[in-house]
């Protein structure tokens, strides 16, 4: 019961970490800005070390981060992990042979790439985002990985949206989500 305590009183005090951003990027939404929590060393070191810990001990040779802010966690998680990463980008950022997959956002649409040669069949892959909102990134994110044969062991976000219910679009994998708005 302590140690629920106190890992309550951490995952609180990184959430004041985050701030709203009202009506960005567009009217009506409620942006979660995580750069507050990223210019604070020991809580972007927290936020990293709690991602790393659900893959601890487990087989995982990709992390895939999500442009952009998939990136910075995505990055910081593969090393620990002593895994490779994978970027997947926004539709034309990528310069070699590439697979695209198209998804709604919740406040319009937009493509994401991964290079062809990016992950190789059977290879176990973690997903990785900063915040899950309606689903759809992450849900593109996995379509892209199975086409290149890759297996979906985990995907990770340091925010989710609850009330946006994204984790419904992702049911059939183990989500781990740490900080819930």
């Amino acid at each position: 019961m302590q140690a629920d305590r106190a890992a309550d009183a951490a995952l609180a005090a990184l959430s004041a970490k985050i701030r709203d951003v009202p009506n960005f990027p567009k009217e009506g939404i409620l942006f979660k800005d995580i750069t507050t929590l990223l210019m604070d060393p020991a809580a972007f070191r927290e936020a990293v070390d709690l991602m790393a810990a659900t893959y601890r001990g487990k087989t995982v040779d990709l992390v895939v981060g999500v442009e952009s802010r998939g990136f910075i966690f995505g990055g910081a998680l593969a090393y620990q992990l002593g895994a490779g990463f994978v970027p997947v980008r926004k539709e034309g950022k990528l310069p070699a042979q590439k697979i695209a997959e198209s998804y709604a956002l919740e406040y319009g649409s937009a493509v994401l790439e991964i290079h062809k040669d990016a992950i190789k069949p059977g290879q176990p892959v973690v997903i990785v985002d900063d915040l899950l909102a309606t689903g759809g990134t992450a849900r593109a994110t996995t379509r892209l990985v199975q086409q290149l044969g890759g297996q979906v062991v985990g995907i990770s976000f340091l925010i989710e949206l609850r009330f946006l219910k994204g984790i419904d679009n992702l049911a059939e994998y183990d989500v781990v989500s740490h900080i819930k708005f």
